[in-house]
């Protein structure tokens, strides 16, 4: 279950507490995020609304270990990645995080195949372990019959999907998604936000996903609002269903 007051959840999967990070823009001081707190369990979907520049991106990245917090502790699964050094958290990020963002960032002289290999790369995995893990994902997406085309022989959904095939060819630990259907028409997103109903429904999948989209929110178990540096749960919008 998903709590934001702080009480304490060893079982958590993620555990955020007392998280705090500023920035410092000439002699001002921004203080993005305030104090927060946040458990989340294995198999959850959350979405992370609120206003442009509210700290939404800034909290994915703190979860993410792209960043560092000013103040506050982040555990994951018995992790606690404030405390890793460079090295050792760009190795913890390797293996247990898959990054899903706005833009694909596929890399154009790369096939569909080698795009979602390309993580992979970094890894002890042989050649054919490598084949495997990569038609397991495209397969997972739908896109098994398009693992040898390049980018601008796919529409946006199918680049997008590429992407998110590159995300979970390590089979990480949670996923977080920065505005994965911004960049899509209507339809495009529908089945972008049905692939990640199935990443959770079917695969138990941890997803983290920040939008500005109520429909996508809508797609997830908890809205959670971001303002001021403060979450707050939305009761109204859990699980597609308004509650009174």
């Amino acid at each position: 279950m998903v709590r934001v007051d702080g009480l304490n959840q060893n079982n958590s999967l993620i555990q955020v507490r007392n998280l705090d990070k500023r920035y410092w823009r000439g002699g001002e001081e921004i203080h993005v995020l305030q104090g927060l707190n946040l458990d989340v369990d294995q198999g959850e979907f959350i979405a992370f609304m609120g206003p442009s520049g509210s700290g939404k991106t800034t909290l994915l990245n703190l979860l993410g270990g792209l960043d560092l917090p000013t103040a506050g502790s982040i555990v994951v699964d018995g992790d606690e990645i404030t405390r890793l050094s460079g090295s050792k958290l760009a190795a913890w990020r390797a293996r247990h995080v898959g990054f899903i963002f706005q833009m694909y960032n596929l890399i154009p002289v790369l096939t569909a195949f080698q795009n979602v290999e390309f993580p992979l790369l970094l890894t002890t995995l042989s050649k054919a372990e490598r084949r495997q893990h990569v038609e397991t994902a495209l397969a997972v997406v739908g896109l098994s019959d398009r693992m040898n085309h390049y980018p601008r022989q796919l529409s946006g959904g199918q680049e997008q999907r590429v992407a998110i095939a590159r995300a979970i060819v390590t089979d990480p630990t949670f996923l977080l998604c920065d505005e994965p259907t911004g960049d899509l028409d209507r339809s495009s997103a529908q089945g972008i936000l049905d692939l990640i109903d199935q990443l959770v429904k079917i695969y138990g999948k941890t997803v983290l996903m920040v939008t500005h989209d109520p429909r996508a929110a809508e797609r997830a178990g908890v809205v959670l609002h971001l303002d001021k540096g403060v979450l707050i749960e939305c009761q109204e919008c859990r699980g597609g269903e308004r509650r009174p």
